[in-house]
């Protein structure tokens, strides 16, 4: 039988259609209300579940939280027990240091003076003042002694004592400095007066170089007067000049004095203190009374008002307080630590609080901004020496009048003898555009020169790294100051380590590098060796250094070793390092102002020091290392990395765990540091401490907690020291 058309199926299919859509509808609303049902039922599950373990970590959260309140003060006070003994300790071992270098002091029987005993020092003053010995080998080393005796009084000074005794070592200080520079000048007159019978014979002039540890001395005598003299380079000390011609024909000597110590900064350094001081009071104390009126009128108009407050405002008052008192606790356990600075801020914190706040709503929103270095914005050209460093000493370019040459007369020696001492050639020191398009001429009435540019070329000291080009800067006698003007076409020469300039006089001038160039740290560890033996390694913006520590002592390390075998691979005292390493250009410590000049990560200074505190007491037995996340964190938290280390060797990167810091409370973080985001859960079986020092001992092995104990007071005096002088936290 044919089938049927497809328009009468169709049709038929069409009528059933419509009872069948009926049905299928009701049954898929059917199945959308279960399904409803049985979300809704999952949901309000999970949604019991969830707050059941909100309940429960709750109940943890609370459990945990009021342990750490009941044992806070046990472990405060063990804490507050440990340094106090600790800083007692290194007290009275430096007290006693003390008392054995003022008797071996005593009984030194070299013939030098004591600089601390006022009749024995200006004796010795007024002896070698009175002395007409010239002769350069005997000045240089009487000069030896006297740099010796200055080191000691600076030694004097850095221990604080009365301020009329400090005041008397500085005066003998500056006496001192100015009596060698004195004598260094009439051993230059005594060679000048010579410099005929010691002529060379190619170029019929005169040049001699003279040095020792402290001193070279470059002196060059103008006799033969070639018009077509162009300069002198002493090649034995990486030392030249270039002259103008006026000078080229004229009876002058010039003289390169180079002394590696610097007598000259430390002028410009009180004098740019006293600003930075008076600049602040003039700040401060406006603020401090401003803030006063404002709380008077505050206490007035409550006590004339209502009394009631608002609850939530009470609240929050009640809550700030607490974390205030809090941190001041956990940091009054290292009350009577040297940092003097700390001292200050614990004193007068809230004043200090109240004070920032006001200044911080007078700038309008500047607070991100780092603040402006405190220096005489009237003068560029000064050198800001919290900025700029001056490195490998000074160099003294001067020109002078060649004294009378002897004559030989008939077998007599004949010389002309003046009192005048040796005399300055006036080199003109003003220079306006339009003598430096004229000719220069030499002025026969008042026998100066003008001031064409006289050029110079200085090899680098050996003994200093300079991490990026060095500056130049001249200094300024009359406003006792390091200045950037006067000098042109600086270059410098890598592959021979010199650098070339011209002034547009003769200055006494020192290379200058950027204090702070090496930071901020870009990481940062402190790993045990052993029994009080640790590696504390930095890496710099620019290099990477390593400070091994042992006992009492210190040892720099470095890949860049040329030219640094006198630093690198010898013990110091922590003091003597950092000095040392200033001195060669590898600054890696900070001070007051650095936050000037460097990019930081601000923190909590009191609750820093106290973590470096603790980091010391453990750093025998346990590695610290440096946390991204710190930076994530506000200013009254600290992050960062830490493990048990009882062998020397690195550590593996799955041991690290991460600790949160802060005032009230530290805790041990399940994250890990290269997870995607920060969360502040805490690693299963873990409490919370007061303390960092508990707070790592909890997880710690016996072997390791008897490495903490046994840790000599030195080793950790000079483990926190160097945490303290880096502030490796902060510039990180």
């Amino acid at each position: 039988q044919p089938p049927k058309d497809g328009k009468s199926a169709k049709n038929k299919g069409g009528n059933i259609s419509k009872a069948e859509r009926e049905r299928l509808q009701r049954e898929a609303d059917e199945q959308r209300r279960r399904e409803e049902e049985e979300a809704r039922v999952i949901a309000e599950r999970e949604e019991n579940e969830r707050l059941e373990r909100e309940r429960i970590q709750q109940e943890k959260q609370e459990q945990l939280e009021l342990k750490d309140r009941e044992r806070r003060e046990d472990e405060l006070n063990e804490l507050r027990h440990i340094l106090d003994e600790n800083h007692s300790a290194v007290t009275a071992w430096e007290s006693e240091c003390r008392d054995k270098a003022k008797w071996e002091r005593y009984m030194r029987c070299d013939g030098s003076p004591d600089p601390s005993v006022q009749p024995e020092i200006n004796s010795f003053i007024s002896l070698w003042r009175e002395d007409s010995e010239t002769q350069i080998q005997q000045v240089l080393e009487n000069c030896a002694l006297a740099l010796q005796l200055t080191n000691e009084l600076d030694f004097l000074l850095s221990e604080g004592p009365d301020p009329s005794v400090a005041q008397q070592y500085r005066e003998t200080l500056l006496c001192l400095q100015s009596l060698i520079h004195c004598k260094l000048n009439q051993a230059t007159e005594e060679l000048l007066k010579a410099a005929s019978s010691h002529s060379d014979i190619e170029t019929g002039n005169m040049q001699t170089v003279v040095q020792d540890e402290n001193i070279t001395l470059c002196l060059w005598a103008n006799l033969n007067k070639n018009p077509r003299f162009k300069g002198f380079r002493f090649e034995e000390v990486g030392l030249g000049f270039e002259l103008p011609k006026p000078l080229a024909v004229i009876d002058v000597a010039v003289r390169i004095l180079h002394t590696r110590y610097d007598h000259l900064s430390h002028h410009s350094e009180r004098e740019q203190l006293q600003r930075r001081r008076s600049m602040m009071e003039a700040v401060l104390i406006p603020a401090i009374e401003s803030i006063a009126a404002v709380q008077d009128e505050k206490m007035e108009g409550e006590g004339e008002g209502e009394s009631s407050m608002p609850v939530e405002e009470d609240s929050r008052s009640v809550g700030s307080d607490s974390r205030k008192r809090s941190a001041v606790s956990v940091i009054s356990a290292k009350e009577g630590r040297k940092s003097s600075s700390v001292k200050s801020l614990e004193e007068g914190e809230s004043q200090m609080e109240e004070i920032t706040t006001a200044l911080e709503a007078d700038q309008n929103g500047s607070d991100s901004s780092p603040a402006e270095p405190v220096i005489d914005s009237a003068d560029v050209h000064i050198v800001d020496l919290q900025q700029f460093t001056p490195l490998g000493g000074v160099f003294y370019f001067d020109v002078f009048h060649l004294p009378p040459q002897s004559h030989i007369v008939k077998s007599w020696e004949m010389r002309e003898l003046l009192e005048t001492g040796l005399q300055v050639f006036p080199y003109s020191t003003e220079q306006s555009r339009a003598q430096s398009s004229t000719s220069v001429r030499l002025d026969e009435h008042s026998s100066t020169v003008a001031s064409l540019p006289v050029g110079v070329t200085v090899a680098l000291p050996d003994s200093i790294l300079f991490l990026e080009d060095p500056h130049v800067a001249r200094w300024d006698p009359i406003g006792q100051h390091w200045r950037a003007d006067c000098i042109s076409e600086a270059s410098y020469d890598a592959e021979t380590r010199s650098i070339s300039f011209k002034m547009n006089a003769f200055y006494a001038f020192t290379l200058l590098q950027e204090s702070y160039t090496n930071m901020p740290f870009q990481s940062w560890e402190l790993r045990p060796l052993g029994q009080d033996s640790a590696l504390f390694t930095i890496t710099g913006a620019l290099i990477e250094v390593s400070i091994t520590v042992k006992g009492k002592q210190c040892m720099l390390h470095m890949e860049e070793r040329k030219n640094l075998d006198h630093l690198l691979g010898k013990w110091m005292s922590p003091s003597d390092l950092q000095k040392a390493m200033r001195r060669a250009g590898i600054n890696i410590f900070v001070n007051e102002y650095s936050d000037k000049y460097v990019s930081i990560n601000p923190k909590d200074p009191l609750i820093e020091h106290t973590v470096y505190e603790q980091m010391a007491l453990m750093s025998s037995a346990v590695a610290f290392s440096w946390s991204r996340w710190n930076t994530q964190c506000r200013q009254e938290h600290l992050v960062l990395q830490a493990c048990e280390q009882l062998e020397a060797r690195p550590v593996a990167e799955e041991a690290w765990s991460l600790y949160l810091l802060g005032a009230q409370r530290n805790q041990h973080l399940k994250m890990k540091e290269h997870d995607d985001s920060f969360s502040p859960e805490l690693a299963e079986g873990s409490e919370f401490h007061s303390t960092f020092l508990h707070m790592l001992r909890q997880d710690m092995s016996t072997e390791g907690q008897a490495r903490v104990r046994q840790s000599h007071y030195l080793y950790t005096d000079n483990v926190q020291s160097l945490l303290c002088a880096t502030r490796v936290l902060t510039y990180s």
